[in-house]
């Protein structure tokens, strides 16, 4: 996924924005996300008027993002995502109660 978007963005001169436009990029994905979430599960139901987008749809948006975020400082999502798997599995490895 990271190769993708890189040499999606490695196309353009202007190549990534700084890691505070990201951030911010982000944050507003995640805002549709949850707008979406509030639509189809929560009590706010979409109004005629609004254009039709998916859960799914917003969450690649975020995926996108995370993914530029991440190229821009040269992080590798699959090592930090061991990093954050390893100190949830220690961490929380006794937290919930498991299926028999």
């Amino acid at each position: 996924m990271q190769k993708r978007v890189d040499d999606y963005i490695s196309q353009f001169k202007e190549g990534y924005f700084s890691p505070l436009s990201l951030m911010a990029r982000l944050t507003e994905e995640t805002g549709e996300l949850a707008r979406e979430v509030n639509h189809y599960h929560g009590e706010k139901p979409k109004k005629s008027t609004e254009e039709e987008k998916t859960i799914e749809e917003e969450l690649g948006d975020v995926l996108f993002v995370i993914s530029c975020f991440a190229n821009s400082l040269d992080i590798d999502l699959s090592e930090a995502f061991q990093l954050s798997m390893n100190k949830i599995e220690t961490r929380d490895k006794d937290r919930w109660t498991r299926k028999e």
